[in-house]
């Protein structure tokens, strides 16, 4: 299930089919899509939605953020299939790895 404001990776684990990973950090990827359409600044976007210190570590925190947009870009445009079948079918990403 998404959650609300989750802590996150300095990199995306990156697959062809959605991950736990990417379920839980959906929000996380709406928020990074919005701020986007609304040109904020991707230093800010990163302290508020990433939790990363743009000031302290700005290679870091850079990577982490194209990382995280680049896969919501990608779940725009494929992943969000792969969340629709799962729902029709009612299997989730969770359930198909075993979770619970």
């Amino acid at each position: 299930m998404a959650e609300l404001d989750p802590d996150v990776a300095d990199d995306v684990p990156w697959s062809d089919s959605v991950t736990t990973y990417d379920e839980r950090h959906l929000i996380t990827y709406l928020r990074l899509l919005d701020a986007q359409s609304e040109g904020a600044d991707w230093k800010e976007v990163a302290r508020i939605v990433l939790h990363r210190d743009a000031a302290a570590e700005p290679g870091r925190t850079r990577l982490c953020w194209e990382a995280h947009l680049r896969r919501a870009n990608w779940m725009v445009e494929r992943g969000y299939r792969t969340l629709m079948t799962g729902a029709r079918t009612g299997k989730t990403t969770r359930a198909r790895d075993g979770e619970r």
